[in-house]
């Protein structure tokens, strides 16, 4: 019966008949259903591993939404007036890739590549596939990442551009998520829309709320979403949620659909310890058996691109730097807001999310200006990132600020935006002890190591306002999670506006050829290094003076000159734990290197309290004076 219906569903194009008003019969809806069970299960059967229960319980949800309702392009995947489908429930990737098969966007035999090294199809979806457009399966992150593509579509673009996310309920366990449904329903975001596919079962047993719909439902009015409670299973019910998601006008909407994990194979339908399992090959047979052995042939047309036009609008123009005079006191955190709003003229693209603390992190002077790009996403920094991450995906320039330390909230969604390919900006200020009396909690001592360790990132620590701002411009224009940390003190400016400055680069502040040590500072240390010099020089003692404003990559040709030139000293200098800050960032240029300088560190060692700025320098012995005399011990 399957397949001879089948063929009659390879030709849901009806000529004459619009796509835009066309709809499909419950029998189409549930052939689509079935076949993309089948293919969840022969996929990961042939892997020997996956995940093709999670994936069977949303098959009904998604033939609907497939058939009748999403927008898209598979010949241009990064065309704007396609909608966005998240999987936040990124383990359900079989059906994912089902129903790219589905589409004809990928093969019968890429299908079966599944989880295989070398394929594209991985265990759970990344942007190798250009139709994914972040990576999924670090529960709670899709309806985050989703509401930064909300942002964009409606704020910026004003398309009619839908972000559909499927989330599983056992993430609705996740504080992120309930960051999203907070942050949405406060901007009332009408066009992102959630389905949570309730089939009861996590991976050990039941989840929290099993079957309680209504609990889910509650929660979402309370953030000021329109919930519906569904049967996951009645495409009817399925397809007039949407219609009526789709007619919100001031509400993001929940589709809370019960559902059975493994649905539609007896043996499987909300039985326990089935959770990412492969079928064995018998029980795959048995299974295709039930669901009548379909031919896996189907192909449907989804309905293209929304009409309309989906450029923000505005011309790229030259950026100016703002210039400052010599020796002027300028906090590097003050000239990160300058530099935004000259590249706020410079590139319409850029846009600023802060997480309330702008007035801190001077993120405030582009709201003044350009209020219609800049997001408060408030005191919810997984949220902070992962719309940065969203908003990117819409072709946008996003730079994310808060205090340094807070983003250490977010690492996971940081971690899972290199995996994605994301191209985001991280600004943080209010790092190390130089911050003063707010105290340990406050104080980012840990940052620059996090940023490191992540796949491709860049890493910045400017120390001069003019060096800030000139960095601010290649962020815009560089690929990966690019990170700068700025100092909350004001601190004099060191360079004219005719420097340079390139990321990988470093700036030798003072030399001679008589150089006893190079000291090595970024940020407040390298101005604590510039005092240390005045001291030591008037005991006719000569050091070298770097700026390391690149950390990552590091300018290893100007380290490894001062090394030589030094007798082989060298004395990093950081407001940071010594574990992977600047000392570990030198330390790699000779890791590999059979004869390697003295490099001697002063860096935080102790949990620091509150305190003056310079007092809490002085505690933590990274200080003018300690730089002075451990030059001396090591000459």
């Amino acid at each position: 019966m399957v397949n001879e219906f089948s063929s009659l569903v390879c030709f849901w194009s009806i000529e004459g008949e619009s796509k835009e008003t066309m709809a499909h019969t419950p029998q189409e809806w549930q052939a689509l259903a079935t076949q993309l069970r089948a293919d969840s299960i022969r996929c990961t059967t042939a892997a020997g591993s996956g995940h093709p229960t999670s994936s069977m319980s949303a098959a009904d949800l998604m033939a609907v939404l497939m058939a009748d309702y999403l927008h898209y392009n598979f010949n241009d995947p990064h065309n704007l007036l396609n909608d966005r489908l998240i999987f936040s429930k990124g383990h359900a990737a079989p059906l994912l890739y089902a129903m790219y098969k589905a589409a004809g966007a990928i093969s019968d035999d890429e299908l079966l590549t599944l989880r295989r090294i070398g394929s594209r199809i991985e265990g759970h979806p990344v942007p190798v596939l250009p139709y994914v457009d972040v990576a999924t399966g670090s529960l709670g992150q899709g309806l985050p990442t989703g509401v930064g593509m909300a942002f964009s579509a409606k704020m910026l673009d004003e398309s009619p551009v839908k972000v559909w996310v499927l989330l599983g309920d056992s993430e609705m366990a996740e504080g992120s998520v309930y960051e999203a449904l907070d942050l949405a329903g406060f901007y009332k975001l009408n066009n992102l829309i959630a389905i949570i596919d309730m089939n009861r079962l996590g991976q050990r047993g039941a989840t929290k709320l099993g079957w309680d719909g209504e609990a889910y439902a509650e929660r979402g009015r309370a953030f000021g979403w329109k919930s519906i409670v569904i049967d996951g299973h009645d495409v009817d019910a399925v397809n007039a949620a949407y219609v009526e998601a789709l007619a919100s006008t001031d509400q993001p909407t929940l589709i809370v659909a019960k559902t059975q994990k493994g649905s539609g194979v007896s043996f499987l339908a909300d039985k326990d310890n089935w959770h990412g399992k492969a079928l064995p090959p018998a029980d795959a047979e048995k299974a295709l058996a039930e669901l009548g052995n379909p031919a896996c042939d189907i192909r449907i047309e989804v309905q293209g691109t929304h009409e309309g036009s989906a450029s923000y609008k505005g011309e790229q123009r030259p950026f100016f730097a703002p210039q400052y005079a010599l020796g002027t006191k300028v906090a590097t955190r003050e000239a990160y807001g300058d530099g935004l709003v000259a590249l706020g003229e410079a590139r319409p693209e850029v846009v600023v999310l802060d997480g309330e603390v702008s007035n801190s992190t001077f993120a405030d002077k582009f709201k003044k200006v350009y209020p219609e790009r800049f997001f408060e996403v408030y005191i919810a920094e997984q949220q902070l990132v992962s719309a940065a991450i969203g908003l990117q995906v819409m072709q946008k320039i996003p730079f994310a600020s808060t205090f340094a330390a807070f983003f250490s909230r977010a690492y996971d969604q940081i971690r899972m935006g290199a995996i994605s390919r994301a191209n985001i900006r991280l600004v943080g200020s209010h790092a190390g002890v130089s911050i003063g009396e707010d105290g340990a909690s406050q104080m980012a001592l840990e940052d620059l190591a996090m940023m490191r360790s992540v796949h491709g990132s860049t890493v910045l620590y400017p120390s001069c306002a003019t060096t800030t701002v000139h960095l601010l411009e290649q962020m815009a224009n560089t690929n990966g999670i690019v990170y700068m940390r700025t100092t909350r003190e004001k601190t004099p400016v060191l360079y004219g506006p005719e420097e340079t400055f390139h990321i990988g680069g470093s700036k030798v502040v003072r030399q001679s050829e008589k150089d006893a040590v190079a000291v090595i500072g970024a940020g407040i240390t390298l101005h604590e290094a510039l005092k240390a010099y005045d001291t030591l020089a008037s005991e006719g003692i000569t050091i070298r003076v770097i700026d390391l404003y690149s950390l990552k990559p590091i300018d290893a040709e100007t380290i490894r000159k001062a090394a030589s030139d030094c007798g082989g000293n060298l004395l990093v200098v950081e407001d940071h734990w010594i574990e992977g800050g600047l000392t570990e960032a030198v330390l790699q240029v000779f890791a590999e290197e059979r004869n390697h300088p003295l490099v001697r560190s002063l860096a935080v060692r102790d949990i620091p309290g509150s305190g003056k700025p310079q007092e809490l320098l002085d505690a933590a012995k990274i200080s003018a004076s300690y730089i002075v005399d451990a030059v001396k011990q090591m000459i």
